[in-house]
């Protein structure tokens, strides 16, 4: 209790792939916390406290360390379906939250989304957080919560490229293109609704 989490990894675990700078990110107490990226790593401590700071947690102890060739986003996709997977199906936010993060974690790996479910989804995960009876519901929240926090960037790319690719893409995503125009219909998919992104295409350079 309480080593720093860069020793245990480094000198009692064989080390990162590649070694330390090659690090993504660890998630320190199995699949029910959120991950934490390479800075924090460095500094924190595997114990309560000091994995509560930096707004993750202990869990199960089970370390889950990834390198930069780690796609994040589909590993914490897979951890949505897992648990839909194990959901009793007893407290609806659950039974029925853990369904809609697991069909939009699995679209969010493609891009095949508006920029605004980014949003929409954290705050589904903040209306399953706490409110079921056993802590299967927060298990399932807070992975995400915590790509999100660390990782907006890289779900922003995705769903920017897809878009590209694609055309216009509407809550739950559907494509601008197999929309028709002919009917006079509210815009509930937020086929026109603008995009606003804080990723920004890497700089090209002579």
């Amino acid at each position: 209790m309480s080593i720093p989490l860069k020793e245990l990894i480094e000198k009692h675990c064989g080390g990162v792939r590649g070694g330390w700078d090659n690090l993504l990110g660890i998630i320190p107490g199995g699949s029910s916390v959120p991950v934490i990226p390479k800075d924090v790593c460095a500094e924190v401590l595997m114990d309560y406290d000091s994995l509560k700071d930096a707004q993750s947690g202990l869990g199960t102890g089970a370390v889950i360390v990834m390198d930069k060739s780690t796609d994040i986003v589909s590993g914490i996709a897979r951890f949505a379906q897992f648990y839909k997977h194990e959901s009793c199906g007893q407290c609806t936010p659950c039974r029925e939250g853990t369904t809609w993060m697991m069909n939009m974690m699995n679209r969010m790996v493609e891009g095949r989304a508006h920029q605004r479910e980014i949003d929409m989804l954290l705050e589904l995960t903040k209306q399953i957080e706490g409110r079921t009876i056993c802590a299967l519901g927060d298990a399932a929240a807070w992975p995400i919560q915590g790509l999100m926090r660390h990782f907006r960037p890289e779900v922003e790319r995705r769903i920017e490229e897809f878009n590209a690719l694609n055309g216009v893409v509407g809550f739950g995503g559907h494509l601008a293109s197999a929309a028709d125009d002919t009917l006079a219909v509210p815009d509930n998919l937020g086929l026109r609704v603008p995009v606003e992104s804080s990723y920004r295409p890497p700089a090209v350079t002579a």
